[in-house]
């Protein structure tokens, strides 16, 4: 079957909910300093520009951190340790009470009456309910500073997306910084990070406040070998996962330029196809040998009238949040390379795709009001065996394109209200890793996804929020490979309520 522009993405849109991406905010820094959530976050866990400074620093207040800390820090060694190095072990600290932090949420969903529409007449498969109850993640989480401006981050998801649904480590690092003044360098122009952490993305999707993540990051990149284009390519790397590497970072996200390198493990997966006619994909398998690279630079301009004000840390004040007045640009690039193995009467085949995602971004903030965007371009190189399977020839290349717009207003301290719009076209299906789904649903013309995602959020408490948004899709039907309409039309159009908390 091929589908319309709209269909492609159903069964990855309508799950989207229930593997919402983690977010999280650390309630155990409030209690170290005695302060409230919104001192960081404007609408949690989305940071104000004193959250950026703070984490910046390392989980530090960026000025006068002792004077603030309500719990003093275990020493490890006496601070006299640090003149007697290196003939002893260098003094550092621990946090004074366990920095540790729990969220849950869990959400109501109502999809639209026509929903089911999309089914074949004979099909089998298990209907989508008008109405569900979902439990979303249980995640626990710490953070921290080890003193000598080293900092730490370990989150676990115990689960994800539904009951006994396992989860699984999500950013485990340790950051080392402005290591640059080894080399007598400027100010925090040099940082270290190591482990497995989310990139450093324009907009974190890890961290998303919305209740469902932006379409564009979970953007991964399959084709089919059948069809009138078609695409070895089943590559399911998404900006969403994390990678495991180093990176190297400098500056400050909350003024002025800020720039990131890493060099991670490779995270794709390939296909292993069998047989003379190139059967659909047995396995799974990624190219270990071959490291990927990500690079991000920004810039931001504080646009404040007052010189002090400009160039110092803005912090919430009595009502609530208080950010700069500012314009951001930024850009990125990934590059990578994705494995498809071919299983044929001899031999195995082994293709090994470059790839690389590339974009720009943008943010404007005028006090409470936040405008923002994203755009990508991914493109993977197509190598396609011949009919005999014994070589490998040039394809037309797998790529697509897309992002978002989005609008957030801080109505009161405690009410945002969201207004959002995502897009992405691919050459390929929006199949995103649906099981089954990348060999039965290729559309060669290419498919596009539009949705218009308006939203409020609530702040019950400053560790508590409800919120509500409503997803708006185009009318969509289903074609057979003949062009032939092959179900009604139908909208997959959703409405969901979630109630979250932090801890």
């Amino acid at each position: 079957m091929r589908l319309t522009h709209w269909a492609t993405g159903f069964g990855v849109l309508i799950m989207m909910l229930a593997l919402a991406q983690p977010s999280h905010a650390i309630p155990a820094f409030s209690r170290q300093y005695g302060t409230s959530c919104s001192t960081c976050h404007v609408d949690f866990p989305k940071l104000n520009d004193f959250g950026k400074a703070f984490k910046d620093a390392g989980f530090k207040f960026p000025k006068d951190d002792e004077t603030f800390l309500k719990v003093p820090p275990v020493m490890l060694g006496a601070p006299a340790q640090k003149e007697l190095w290196p003939h002893v072990i260098y003094p550092g600290t621990i946090p004074g009470l366990p920095a540790i932090g729990l969220r849950f949420n869990s959400f109501f969903q109502v999809y639209g009456r026509n929903r089911n529409n999309f089914r074949p007449a004979d099909s089998t498969d298990p209907t989508i309910p008008r109405t569900d109850f979902q439990p979303g993640l249980f995640s626990i989480f710490t953070a921290g500073n080890f003193g000598g401006g080293i900092s730490f981050w370990v989150d676990s998801d115990f689960n994800v997306g539904g009951s006994n649904a396992a989860g699984g480590l999500g950013d485990g690092y340790l950051k080392f910084h402005n290591i640059g003044r080894l080399l007598k360098l400027p100010t925090d122009s040099l940082n270290l990070r190591v482990g497995q952490f989310e990139l450093d993305l324009p907009f974190s999707a890890a961290r998303s406040w919305n209740i469902s993540g932006w379409d564009i990051y979970d953007q991964a990149n399959f084709g089919a070998l059948n069809g009138a284009t078609p695409q070895n390519v089943s590559n399911s790397f998404a900006f969403s996962a994390p990678g495991q590497g180093v990176e190297l970072s400098g500056g400050h996200t909350y003024g002025g330029y800020h720039y990131s390198v890493a060099v991670i493990n490779q995270n794709t997966s390939g296909t292993t196809a069998g047989g003379d006619n190139i059967s659909p994909a047995v396995g799974l398998f990624s190219d270990a040998n071959f490291k990927d690279i990500y690079g991000r630079f920004q810039y931001r301009f504080n646009l404040e009238k007052d010189s002090a004000s400009r160039n110092e840390i803005q912090a919430a004040g009595a009502i609530g949040p208080r950010d700069h007045t500012y314009l951001q640009f930024g850009t990125f690039y990934f590059y990578g390379r994705s494995v498809q193995r071919i299983l044929g009467a001899t031999t195995t085949l082994v293709a090994r795709e470059p790839f690389y995602r590339a974009g720009g971004d943008f943010s404007f903030n005028y006090r409470t009001f936040n405008l923002f965007g994203l755009y990508m371009y991914g493109r993977d190189k197509n190598l396609l065996p011949n009919e005999g399977g014994t070589a490998f020839f040039t394809g037309v290349p797998a790529h697509f394109n897309g992002g978002f717009l989005e609008a957030d207003y801080l109505a009161l301290p405690w009410v945002m209200a969201i207004m959002r719009y995502d897009r992405v076209q691919s050459t390929a299906d929006f199949i995103n890793g649906a099981a089954g789904g990348s060999t039965n649903f290729y559309s060669p013309a290419g498919a596009t996804r539009n949705r218009i995602t308006p939203g409020i959020q609530f702040l019950i408490h400053a560790n508590i929020k409800a919120s509500f948004e409503y997803q708006i899709r185009p009318k969509q039907r289903v074609f057979d490979s003949e062009g032939n309409p092959a179900s009604d039309p139908f909208r997959t159009n959703q409405a969901v309520a979630g109630l979250e908390w932090v801890y």
